[in-house]
Order: structure tokens, then C-alpha cells, then sequence
């Protein structure tokens, strides 16, 4: 631990003793929000940007998953590729959509975020919860609160469901369309879902109860294209439909030439299956707890990779030597596969009065995949005719957490603390198949396995003097990864396991958030701290030599936590029909962890998360929230951010220095108008839009087609009709323009959704 480390620590008791001399009498001040939920209290600790979205912003929002919610909430989006994508990865402000271990997601205070790895296979469990059982979605930007882990280096969101006031009942219908034009492939992709629950509350009781579940299915436009590769020798077949994309070729850069289309990866049949109980209670005497069981089932099937080449016969061609436009090439990649997830939450929390002023909480859960077995065909033709393949299987593989925390005031003097621990753990068995659409007669290949645990201490104490508000806290953690391993065929066809050290890290994080509240004027200044521990998969992702032998280049065991440091100033003000806020961010990263090509521990050049030694971003934030403009029930927000986030060093890739990070746009706008044409009629409009990012970690890789992260715009709409007080239909278009835009993989095209609700 550093001496200025040290220094801090040795700060924060006399903090504490010289905080209760200042306190004086003061009234509750709101924190800083923006957008909406005025009437509801945040569900996170609001400390930098925090927004608060409900009912009221949900109305104008085509929500075909419960993501889509966020869509428009300040310098935030959600890497959603397509209706029922499960690698759905939030960014925020100059977070990367491949950074998901930067991200705290929790449903109902549960957590949800996959940290079982840093990357877009590790997306929060979105699909637990169905958009129609949501009642606000909090999100806070930074990690300004002690409260939280470093994994909120990014922000924090979290999802409140609907708690039962009465007896009720709700059930939704969701109709899916969306016509899709790329390259050879010329389709319209269907989909739809059914929602319903049932809720039940005691009269004169503490006990309620809420039932739900959903049923989606979708087919998504396909997700990647496969390219032809120059081949020598031998003639293969003649060939037409080869595809050339201009807009592929990098100038100065051989690793990307252009190369032609030959097919389609299939289009992704998505089918998911939800169910949820959750049962509360809230005693007179102030006790009140909630338990929560979730249940996820999810089906991803691609069967049809659509194939551009056809012989002089007009035959279907999809792998093997052929002959066009002018030489010839090698067809390859075009694979079948279908995956197949089970997984499950449980969560139970309680909060007990223990003194007057002062609450004990106590929240466990846990998050388990208890089966994903993922089969891939070896080939097209493998595919086609039940041929080879290879099986991924996981488990035991998620995670559990635990936290108790203890609140309590007196005066103007509020102290708050609590310790936290979890767990991650994921085994992962790889198998060759003789038959890729079943287990039977599989044969052991590799194996992947590890754990990490992280132990934590923290403590805030607030002050209320007047119109200012003190924040003062620290976060300790202990982190440890342990029982890691690459396991392969030995001698004799024995697996074989490599073993990887036990490591384990501390830190000391300090946090602190001064406020002042006027009559519509409020300031905000949040400073802090925060550290990021790599996850299972960052540390255990070594891989094998052709021989079968365990690599010790190809990964680092030295991989370095991530260490922040973050400043936010917030300044609203009100002016009765318009609410400004404007924000300035500061964050300053030692040892990013990224997936670069660069050198490793050893010198050696190789493609693998390693340290960046300094990231850096800083950025300006708008958001506008205007009330009944010009007419009453025309609502609008707006938000516009300005992010300049670059790598500031580099010693393992001295060219990435200087550069704008990957993916991270320097313009981002979003915007919703809502009017209420009657009262039982509401039209919206909405809009989103990010400048080109640079798609590498150099800057050398520009553009606007398939394998870039491009400029996006998208404008969408919807009308909201409630024919009776239980009853309603709604219709609506996203990408109204049918702006082709890309994350490396296709954004959708113009997508209609229509709908119908009804609520007892």
C-alpha cells in the first residue's frame, strides 16, 4: 500500500470526529436527479449523475426488452444488437460496450452482472426480468458512493419491479417486425411475446406476493458475414453471388484487406421462457423484508447460414475450393449451432429497526447458470447432415453475494456502514461430438475453470448544515482468485490439468460529495476512488500449444486491478417548466484492463487482456427536462454529452497512445417528446445518436459497414392508446429512417413493434 494510501486512512477517523462538531439542525435535502420519478425515492445512493426513469418516460419507450427502458437516458446506451440479445453490454459515458465488468446491475438490490469475465459474452442477466413488471430503473454514473464494489468504476443501475398495493393482474401481447437488407441477404424477421402476472396483497397484513412470467420469441437479423479466403493451387468451383465490400479495406493496414462476402451467419432464433415470484413483507413494527425467486430459460438456435454462392447449376454453395472473380478462394466459417441456458435467482433481504433512528439490513443472494451447454457444428456440411462437432458445457458456474450494512442519524448527523463479500466461480468443459446436436459419445477436450472472491469494509457519514450537504466514506476490500486451471488430453488420452497461483490484491478506496441546495439551484461536487479486480476470465484465459501443452505466454498472471480516480460537478437549476443540469466528469484509469495485441509479461508479442498503464477521459453533459412546452402534455428530454476519452499510456503498445479509446463516441445525443394528445392518447418520438468512435485501440480502423463501430442514428416513435381505464394498444417504429449503423455487428434495421396491455 502506497504512503499517500496510508495517509488517507489515517484521514478518515479525525473526519469522523470533526464532522459531528459542525452538525446543525437542517431539513432533508433531494439529491441532484434528472429525469422524471420525482415523486419516487431513488433506489441507489444518488452521488455524481443520477437518473431516475418511470412510468411517465417508459410511456413514449417501444420496449421489446426490458433493457430498451434506458434508451434514452443521458450519455448511456445499451449494446442491444436485436430483439432478445443476451450480450446486451451498458456503457456509460467513456466506458467501453466491451467493458462489462464496469458495471453494477442489480434487479429488486440483487445483482445481476455477470462477473465472470470483461467482454460482450458477459452482459448483465437482463432477461430475468420482462419490461412490463418494471417500475422505475435507477442509474447512477461513477463510483462515487462507498457503498458499492469498483465494478461501479462505470455506474450502477438498478431495476425496481412492481410491489402489489391491491389484489391486480396484468397481461401484455407483443407483436415483432423487422425487414432486413444487408449484402445477399434480403428478409423480414418475426417475433413475438406474451406477459403476465398476478398480484396479491393482505388486507390489514404485511404480507403481499406477485407471480409473472413471459414467453418471447425472435428471429434476429444475422449477427456477422463470412468472408472469402485466398486459396492457391487447384481450381474449385465457378462460382457467382461473392460479395465485395469497399468500405472493408483499411488503407495502411494488412490485417483488414477486403475480402468477399459469401454468406451469412444464421439468423439467431431466440426463444425465452421467464418466471418470477416475489413475496414481501412490511410489518407495523418497521420490519420489512422481500424474497425473490427467478427462473430464465434461453434458446439461442442459428440452423440456416444463408449462403450467397451458387454453381453454374444455380446449386447452393457454402464451404469448400471455389473460382470467382477472377481467382480462387476457400469458403469456411459458415456453422450451425444452438445453445441451450437454464439459469436461476434467489435473493432474500431484510431491514430491522434496532434502536430509534437506526436500521440493520441484511440482503444474500445468488445467481446460478445450472446448465449452458453451447453445440457448434465442425462445419457446414457437419451442420447440414448431422455431422462432427463441439459441445461447451458449463457448471457449476455463477455467483453469490452477501451484504450487511447498519443506517442510523441523529440530528444533522447521519453515519452509515456494512461489510460485503461474493463469490464468482465458473468450470467450463469443452467435448468433440461425433452427432453436434447431442451429448452422446462425447469426448473430453479442454477445460477451463477458476473462482474469485472479494471481501469488503465500508463506512460513510453525511452531514446536513443548512443548504449543504458533507459526504464522507471509504470502501476497504480484500480480493482473492484462486483454484484456476487449464485442463487438456495428457498421455494415454488422461486429462491433464495446469494450475494457475492463488492471487490476492487489497485497496482502500475514499469517497467523498459536497452539496449545496438553493431554491432552484443546486451544486454537486463528487470526488472518489474506486478499484476494479479482474475478473475469473481475464485472469484464467491462457490456452494450449499445438502440443497439447500449457502456454505460459498467453496469458498474465501479474494482470494488475484497474485503480480510478473520478471527479463530477453537477450544477441544476430550475426555472419551473425547464429543469438544466449540467455536468463535468474527470476519470483518471491506472492498468485498464483490455483485450489488445501488445506485449505480454514476458516481452512477447500476443493477443490478450493485459494492462494499459494510464486511460484518461474527461466530458461535458447537457440534460434538459422541459414540462408542458407551449401547450400542456407536451413533455420533452433531451440530453447531449461531449467525451474525450483517450490512452494516455501505453508502454506494451507505445502506438495506442494519444488516441481516442475504442467505441467511445465523442457526441452523443439523446432525446424523448411526449405529447398527450387526449388523455387516453399519447404519441412520442424519439431519438439517438452517437458520432463515429474509432473502432481499435490505434485508430487505424475506421468505418461505417460490417467489422466497425459506426456513426448511429436512429429516430423512433410511438402511439399509446388507452381505449379503457384497463385496457390499452400501442404501435410503434424504431429507426424510422432505417439508418444502417454498426457495433462490428448490425445494429437493427427499421423495426415495427405493436402491442396490447391489460390491467385489472
Amino acid at each position: 500500500m502506497s504512503s499517500c494510501r496510508r495517509a488517507r486512512i489515517a484521514a478518515l477517523p479525525l473526519f469522523c470526529i470533526a464532522v459531528p462538531a459542525l452538525a446543525q439542525e437542517a431539513q432533508d435535502e433531494p439529491s441532484i436527479l434528472v429525469v422524471g420519478q420525482k415523486d419516487a425515492p431513488i433506489s441507489i445512493d444518488p452521488r455524481g449523475l443520477s437518473v431516475s426513469l418511470g412510468e411517465a418516460q417508459f410511456a413514449g419507450v417501444n420496449a421489446q426488452n426490458v433493457e430498451d427502458l434506458m434508451k434514452y437516458a443521458p450519455d448511456f446506451f445499451v449494446r442491444k444488437r436485436y430483439a432478445g440479445d443476451s450480450n446486451g453490454v451498458p456503457g456509460f459515458r467513456g466506458t467501453h460496450s466491451m467493458q462489462s465488468a464496469r458495471t453494477l446491475v442489480m434487479v429488486d438490490g440483487f445483482v445481476v452482472s455477470n462477473f465472470l469475465g470483461n467482454s460482450f459474452a458477459f452482459a448483465p442477466k437482463w432477461g430475468v426480468v420482462g419490461p412490463g413488471e418494471v417500475e422505475q430503473f435507477d442509474i447512477v454514473y461513477g463510483p462515487y458512493s462507498a457503498r458499492y464494489s469498483g465494478n461501479s468504476m462505470g455506474g450502477i443501475v438498478n431495476i425496481t419491479t412492481r410491489s402489489p398495493e391491491k389484489t391486480e393482474a396484468f397481461a401484455t401481447v407483443q407483436g415483432l417486425a423487422e425487414p432486413y437488407d444487408q449484402y445477399g441477404t434480403h428478409a423480414t424477421y418475426w417475433g413475438w411475446s406474451g406477459e403476465a402476472g398476478l398480484g396479491w396483497r393482505q388486507k390489514d397484513g404485511p404480507w403481499s406476493a406477485r407471480l409473472s412470467g413471459r414467453h418471447f420469441r425472435n428471429d434476429g437479423q444475422p449477427m456477422s458475414w463470412y468472408g472469402l479466403t485466398p486459396a492457391t493451387g487447384t481450381p474449385g468451383t465457378v462460382v457467382t453471388g461473392a460479395i465485395v465490400d469497399t468500405g472493408q479495406a483499411i488503407p495502411n493496414s494488412p490485417g483488414r484487406p477486403t475480402s468477399p462476402i459469401f454468406a451469412a451467419q444464421s439468423p439467431a432464433r431466440t426463444t425465452q421462457d421467464q418466471a418470477k415470484l416475489r413475496i414481501g413483507y412490511d410489518g407495523t413494527s418497521g420490519i420489512t423484508g422481500e424474497a425473490l425467486l427467478a427462473w430464465w430459460h434461453n434458446v439461442d438456435a442459428q440452423y440456416a447460414p444463408d449462403c450467397y454462392l451458387r454453381d453454374a447449376a444455380g446449386n447452393k454453395v457454402c464451404e469448400g475450393r471455389v473460382t470467382t472473380l477472377g481467382q480462387s478462394w476457400t469458403a469456411s466459417g459458415a456453422r450451425w449451432s444452438r445453445t441451450v441456458r437454464d439459469e436461476f435467482l434467489v435473493g432474500g433481504k431484510v431491514a430491522v429497526p434496532v434502536a430509534p433512528e437506526v436500521t440493520a439490513k441484511l440482503n444474500v443472494s445468488t445467481y446460478q447458470i445450472a446448465r449452458s451447454d453451447g453445440f457448434t457444428s465442425a462445419s457446414w456440411t457437419a451442420g447440414a447432415n448431422n455431422g462432427a462437432g463441439t459441445l461447451a458445457r458449463q457448471g457449476p458456474t455463477g455467483w453469490y453475494t452477501a451484504e450487511l450494512s447498519i443506517d442510523g442519524r441523529t440530528g444533522a448527523f447521519e453515519l452509515a456502514g456494512g461489510a460485503s463479500a461474493n463469490l464468482y466461480q465458473t468450470d467450463q468443459i469443452n467435448y468433440t461430438l461425433p452427432v453436434w446436436r447431442g451429448d452422446g459419445g462425447r469426448a473430453f477436450s479442454t477445460r477451463t475453470h477458476g473462482k474469485t472472491r472479494l471481501l469488503a469494509g465500508w463506512a460513510e457519514g453525511r452531514l446536513r448544515a443548512d443548504a449543504l450537504v458533507f459526504t464522507l466514506g471509504a470502501r476497504l476490500e480484500s480480493w482473492r482468485a484462486f483454484d484456476g486451471g487449464l485442463g487438456r488430453l495428457g498421455t494415454g488420452g488422461t486429462p491433464v490439468t495446469n494450475r494457475y497461483a492463488a492471487r490476492g490484491n487489497t485497496a482502500f478506496d475514499p469517497k467523498f460529495s459536497v452539496e449545496w441546495h438553493g431554491q432552484t439551484t443546486s451544486v454537486q461536487l463528487s470526488l472518489a476512488e474506486a478499484t476494479r479486480f479482474p475478473t475469473v476470465g481475464e485472469l484464467f484465459q491462457g490456452s494450449l500449444n499445438g502440443d497439447g501443452s500449457f502456454n505460459p505466454n498467453s496469458f498474465d498472471p501479474n494482470l494488475r486491478p484497474e485503480r480510478s480516480r473520478d471527479a463530477n460537478l453537477l450544477v441544476a437549476h430550475d426555472f419551473g417548466g425547464l429543469k438544466l443540469t449540467g455536468s463535468a466528469f474527470w476519470q483518471r484509469v491506472e492498468d485498464t484492463i483490455f483485450a489488445f495485441t501488445g506485449f505480454n509479461q514476458n516481452g512477447i508479442t500476443t493477443s490478450s487482456f493485459k494492462n494499459i498503464d494510464t486511460t484518461r477521459q474527461v466530458g461535458l453533459e447537457l440534460i434538459a427536462e422541459a414540462r408542458d412546452v407551449g401547450v400542456a402534455g407536451l413533455d420533452i428530454d433531451a440530453n447531449a454529452a461531449w467525451i474525450d476519452s483517450k490512452t494516455v499510456r501505453n508502454d506494451s503498445a507505445p502506438a495506442a497512445e494519444g488516441v481516442q479509446f475504442p467505441r467511445i463516441p465523442r457526441w452523443r445525443l439523446n432525446a424523448n417528446i411526449r405529447y398527450e394528445i387526449s388523455p387516453r392518447v399519447l404519441a412520442s418520438i424519439g431519438m439517438r445518436y452517437a458520432t463515429r468512435p474509432n473502432t481499435d485501440l490505434f485508430g487505424t480502423q475506421r468505418g461505417d459497414t460490417f467489422g466497425y463501430t459506426s456513426e448511429l442514428f436512429a429516430l423512433d416513435a410511438k402511439v399509446n392508446w388507452k381505449m379503457t381505464d384497463n385496457f390499452r394498444l400501442s404501435a410503434g417504429v424504431d429507426n424510422i429512417t432505417n439508418n444502417k449503423a454498426w457495433v462490428y455487428h448490425p445494429y437493427p434495421q427499421r423495426s415495427v413493434l405493436v402491442e396490447a396491455g391489460w390491467t385489472l
